[in-house]
């Protein structure tokens, strides 16, 4: 008979409380049994982001619950369960905690393994969850706190090619969002009102783009925005609804185009090791916008790189990739015990130099 693994995985990294059970057969491609995710938006939306302490406490309350549902949902019990794989950093340091505390009591109470998981990996190795690509392939993780050109080696090996040495893009869209008086989370809503403007309204600088390398840099293009804002208000008195269309739509070319040249770089350095499959794979929550996808799917078919991405529901938060990427760990002998720590800070590539600098911590990317 064909042994079976089935992995419960846990995620509360930052304000999506999430649990997952994924099962592989032999070498079949594993399956999604469960996927839950438990969002936060209604909780942080008077504050206009996320409130790190409002976070830890609706993990703490909702983790137990998602486990439940996830296990109700796939038809399974705890004694179906062979390992829990929990992300144990980086994030949001009280929730990060929630999740580890509660993986610990699981892999205590039920005598099974435990595997703690970089964030990060999770929504790196997602491509090969959803489309079982092979090594190596290029990654751009781009979302709310991180972004970063990967070449993923194999499931603990990724070499840094660049990244953000300031805000992350979805970290720009939520200010964005906030400085025009949008709601939360700022991705879909600066998205959705991009669509009715003109993206060549206001010339926003595409930073760095004048300078060598992968390195990207956002916080200075959200300024750019909040002076056009405010010439905009003091000229006419407010904004019109046209007026917030084009401030959106001009901000996400930007964007856009800042993404597309760095990702032309970073493939003539990946495409320079003769990958014997080239495949570009983007993951994270910005990867969910329509626009940023289909750029760089040109930015491909101009290589003739394959282009993938995951599915919506698996861009943004999930415990389904912290599974895999578990299952991975788990497969190669990985185990972790008692010890394991919540890490607010965990970059990917340990070699690479930090790109926002060190603290006791360590390297915050």
């Amino acid at each position: 008979m064909t042994k079976s693994l089935t992995i419960l995985g846990l995620e509360s990294s930052c304000d999506d409380t999430a649990a997952a059970i994924l099962r592989q057969t032999g070498s079949d491609a594993p399956e999604i049994l469960a996927s839950v995710v438990y969002g936060q938006t209604e909780l942080h939306a008077p504050y206009g982001g996320v409130v790190p302490e409002i976070a830890a406490r609706a993990h703490a309350e909702k983790l137990d619950l998602s486990v439940e549902e996830a296990l109700s949902s796939a038809n399974v019990s705890l004694a179906d369960i062979d390992a829990i794989a929990v992300t144990s950093g980086p994030g949001l340091i009280g929730g990060v905690l929630s999740a580890v505390m509660c993986a610990k009591g699981l892999s205590a109470g039920l005598n099974i393994p435990l595997v703690g998981v970089n964030h990060l990996a999770g929504h790196a190795l997602t491509p090969r969850l959803t489309d079982q690509v092979s090594f190596p392939y290029l990654m751009l993780l781009v979302s709310g706190g991180h972004c970063q050109f990967l070449i993923a080696h194999d499931p603990e090996k990724f070499s840094r090619l660049g990244g953000t040495i300031d805000d992350a893009p979805g970290e720009a869209f939520d200010k964005t969002a906030r400085l025009l008086g949008l709601p939360q989370p700022g991705g879909p809503s600066v998205q959705k009102e991009a669509e009715n403007g003109n993206p060549k309204a206001h010339r926003f600088p595409r930073p760095l783009l004048d300078r060598p390398g992968c390195d990207m840099s956002f916080s200075g293009l959200k300024t750019a925005l909040l002076r056009a804002r405010d010439a905009i208000i003091s000229d006419k008195g407010g904004l019109t609804v046209q007026d917030r269309s084009d401030l959106c739509a001009s901000f996400q070319a930007a964007v856009v185009d800042v993404l597309a040249e760095k990702t032309r770089r970073a493939l003539e350095i990946y495409m320079a090791e003769n990958p014997p499959t080239p495949l570009l794979a983007v993951a994270g929550g910005v990867a969910a916008n329509t626009a940023i996808r289909a750029r760089l799917e040109t930015v491909c078919a101009d290589r003739g790189v394959t282009f993938t991405a995951p599915p919506l529901t698996l861009c943004t938060d999930n415990a389904a990739m912290i599974a895999f990427a578990g299952l991975e760990r788990f497969k190669s002998g990985a185990r972790d015990d008692m010890s394991l720590s919540a890490r607010p800070r965990w970059p990917l590539d340990q070699s690479a130099p930090a790109l926002l600098g060190s603290g006791k911590k360590g390297a915050k990317a």
